[in-house]
């Protein structure tokens, strides 16, 4: 068996656990969900505007509240960290 492999990255020391794991990657725990909550807000609004209906009336009514939520989503995903960080005291960190 050969010996030679190539190192990719320098070694992490997750010993603590997660708080070592988000420090590496640069996110809090409560950064992440805010991120995976907007994900999810974003993946129901593009589900969305692909099941508008043919009628044109309806289709343009719910193809705008699509597009609301995808830019709830979007707001929630730039901005969530400071907007729950004021209702939990974190500083608003990501």
């Amino acid at each position: 068996m050969r010996n030679d492999f190539i190192t990719l990255a320098e070694p992490q020391d997750f010993s603590t656990g997660f708080v070592d794991f988000f420090d590496s990657i640069g996110m809090t725990g409560a950064g992440l969900v805010t991120k995976g909550v907007a994900a999810v807000i974003a993946v129901i609004a593009v589900k969305m505007l692909l099941g508008t209906p043919n009628d044109p009336k309806n289709a343009l009514r719910k193809g705008s509240m699509a597009v609301g939520v995808l830019f709830v989503a979007i707001i929630l995903a730039m901005y969530g960290a400071d907007l729950f960080g004021t209702v939990t005291n974190t500083g608003g960190k990501n």
